[in-house]
C-alpha cells in the first residue's frame, strides 16, 4: 500500500519535459514577437548575463504572475531563444544565443544593447 502511494505521489508532481524549438525552423517574424515584448526582452537579458543552466524560473523578478511567466518562457522557446531542462523540481534556463545568432546574426545584440541605448 505504502508503494502504490508513493508512485501516486511521483506520477502527480511528474511534469511534461519542456519542448525545443530549433532556431533554425524559426521565422523572422516569431523571433521578432518574441523578442517585442518588454518582459520577454527582461528575462533574455537576464539570461545572456547568466551561464547556461543557472537561473531557474522562479529567480527572475519580472511583474507577471506565475503563469503568465510560464507562457512567456514557452514563447521564447517557441522562437528557439531558450532551452529549458528540469533538475529536481526547479526548471533550469539556458539561452540559445550561438544557434539564435546563427539564424538571426545580429538580432540578439540589438536586444541586449538596448539597455545602453534607452
Amino acid at each position: 500500500m505504502a508503494a502504490q502511494t508513493q508512485q501516486q505521489t511521483a506520477t502527480a508532481s511528474h511534469r511534461t519535459p519542456p519542448v525545443h524549438t530549433n532556431p533554425g525552423d524559426v521565422s523572422l517574424e516569431k523571433a521578432l514577437l518574441a523578442l517585442a515584448d518588454p518582459v520577454r526582452q527582461s528575462l533574455v537579458r537576464e539570461l545572456a548575463g547568466a551561464g547556461d543552466w543557472e537561473r531557474p524560473c522562479g529567480s527572475f523578478d519580472v511583474p507577471v504572475t506565475k503563469a503568465t511567466l510560464s507562457r512567456h518562457f514557452a514563447v521564447l522557446r517557441e522562437a528557439g531563444l531558450l532551452e529549458q531542462r528540469d533538475a529536481g523540481p526547479r526548471r533550469l534556463n539556458r539561452l540559445r544565443r550561438a544557434e539564435f545568432d546563427a539564424r538571426f546574426p545580429g538580432l540578439l545584440d540589438l536586444v541586449l544593447r538596448h539597455d545602453e541605448t534607452a
